[in-house]
């Protein structure tokens, strides 16, 4: 095990300055082997104010900077990202339990993100209107011109998740700052040890002190102060639906803006005339991409009953073959799951699809491995859009399969949950697949392919958030809008 990953890490950036956590420090453990790999800054709700208020001075500042002078520091960020991949994979596959590829994955859209930044940041988003001719009560007319600003929301405090976490401190602080912006940043206390070199990226790049800061703490209080702090002017938060709803109600008291990317339960309706070798491999996404920790996971496989029994075939061979181990091995497939509450939750759900009714036709138990939190690639038959597997988002590698009859029905089934995230068809007739997305209630629906585009933004409707991350609409959720009228 490298140096770098048992050393004790200050964890928290303010103002331009690393320095330690008044509560100390928090463990980080592998979830491969649960060895402790790290220690970090485990900071009070005081540092969290102290980090919102540098960022609130800082701002003006960073918003009047020229363009060009913000596009040459994120061009020196993505250098330095491209620069020490290594470093940041192998951190990010110790305290994640992410493979190789998904950690490589992670560190080349962390580079995009701050080359797409600097593309961003000197493009005027601006848009004036034609001029009108406007009737004054006295009865003359007035030429008016106007013009819609966009200009930046301010403080942002961006709260990442643990299932992506150099990823999504890229994309969120990368479209914040871009914008103008001022960033707190708080990771997932699992696994901040990639975060931390990030930040360390932006000094070496020469962000001005106070553009963007980092705490680092186990305790909710942390989050819940910069949901709350005057200093934070919009609150970008993924996560679960039950914390987002916290996020969101905290926020209401000073009326921030927010964009929450929350929960999901991806339907997946596979028609009688699909390719059933894609569909299958699309739903096996939900135990081959990150063990199942993916919130746009298609883990309702909604079957039409003609190809059910086929399409059950070929998802168990494909459950029992996926291969389960340490993500540094280079045949694994599947790591472990961030920890053993979660593991423990994922097994609960199991068992109460058994309890319902519903059969384990794969999976069902943990793999025979002595450390780590791993649990087995897992595929439900029988069951109905009732039962909590059907129903709970389990963020993990679970997938259940319903059968059904009519396209109305796949329709009324897939919409019949809380969430709203993404859903997948997969069909032959694209016309038809096209007329059914129309009717799915979901933020991104997806035809014979579970790939998204990297320019489109991504976010939920009902249950699964509110707001956009990501694509031209990310960038725009980090401004207000201004309009400027004169004659």
């Amino acid at each position: 095990m490298s140096e770098t990953l048992v050393e004790t890490q200050e964890g928290l950036y303010i103002n331009g300055q690393w320095r330690p956590g008044e509560n100390g420090h928090v463990e980080v453990m592998d979830p491969t082997t649960e060895e402790i790999v790290g220690t970090v800054a485990e900071a009070t709700a005081q540092d969290a104010a102290e980090a919102a208020a540098a960022a609130r001075a800082a701002q003006p500042g960073w918003a009047a900077m020229k363009p060009e002078r913000r596009a040459e520091i994120f061009t020196r960020v993505a250098h330095l990202v491209t620069e020490r991949a290594d470093m940041l994979i192998e951190l990010t596959m110790r305290e994640g339990g992410f493979t190789r590829a998904m950690a490589g994955g992670f560190g080349a859209r962390a580079n995009e993100w701050f080359t797409t930044a600097a593309e961003a940041t000197v493009r005027n988003l601006d848009v004036s209107t034609p001029p009108q001719l406007t009737p004054k009560p006295d009865g003359t007319v007035e030429l008016l011109n106007g013009q819609i600003q966009r200009r930046p929301a301010g403080v942002v405090a961006a709260l990442i998740p643990f299932n992506g976490p150099l990823f999504g401190a890229s994309m969120k602080s990368a479209q914040a700052l871009a914008m103008g912006n001022t960033v707190v940043l708080k990771p997932a206390p699992q696994n901040p040890l990639a975060v931390i070199e990030l930040f360390k990226i932006f000094e070496e790049a020469g962000m001005p002190p106070g553009v963007a800061n980092l705490v680092t703490a186990s305790d909710p209080e942390v989050g819940a102060t910069l949901t709350r702090s005057r200093d934070v002017d919009l609150v970008s938060f993924t996560g679960s639906t039950a914390v987002g709803r916290a996020v969101y109600a905290a926020g209401s008291q000073t009326m921030k803006r927010m964009v929450l990317e929350l929960g999901g339960k991806g339907a997946c309706i596979v028609f009688e005339d699909a390719d059933l070798e894609a569909a299958v491999k699309g739903i096996s996404n939900t135990w081959t991409v990150n063990t199942g920790q993916i919130c746009s996971a298609p883990t309702r496989a909604i079957v039409h009953r003609s190809v059910y029994e086929e399409v059950l075939e070929r998802l168990e061979a494909v459950a029992r073959a996926v291969p389960v181990g340490s993500p540094f091995d280079p045949d694994t497939v599947a790591g472990p799951v961030i920890s053993g509450a979660q593991r423990q939750r994922i097994e609960t759900l199991v068992d109460s699809a058994r309890g319902e009714g519903a059969s384990i036709a794969a999976g069902g138990t943990r793999p025979d491995i002595d450390r780590g939190f791993f649990v087995a690639p897992t595929l439900i038959a029988n069951c109905t859009n009732q039962m909590r597997v059907a129903r709970e988002e389990i963020f993990g590698p679970v997938v259940s399969v319903i059968p059904f009859s009519t396209q109305d029905e796949a329709v009324a089934i897939a919409n019949d949950s809380d969430f709203g995230l993404s859903s997948y068809i997969y069909s032959r007739d694209t016309a038809r697949a096209y007329q059914v997305a129309g009717q799915l209630q979901a933020g991104t629906i997806q035809i014979n392919t579970t790939s998204m585009k990297l320019d489109l933004p991504r976010g939920g409707v009902k249950m699964s958030g509110i707001g956009r991350e990501g694509g031209q609409a990310g960038l725009e959720e980090m401004t207000e809008l201004h309009c400027v009228v004169w004659s």
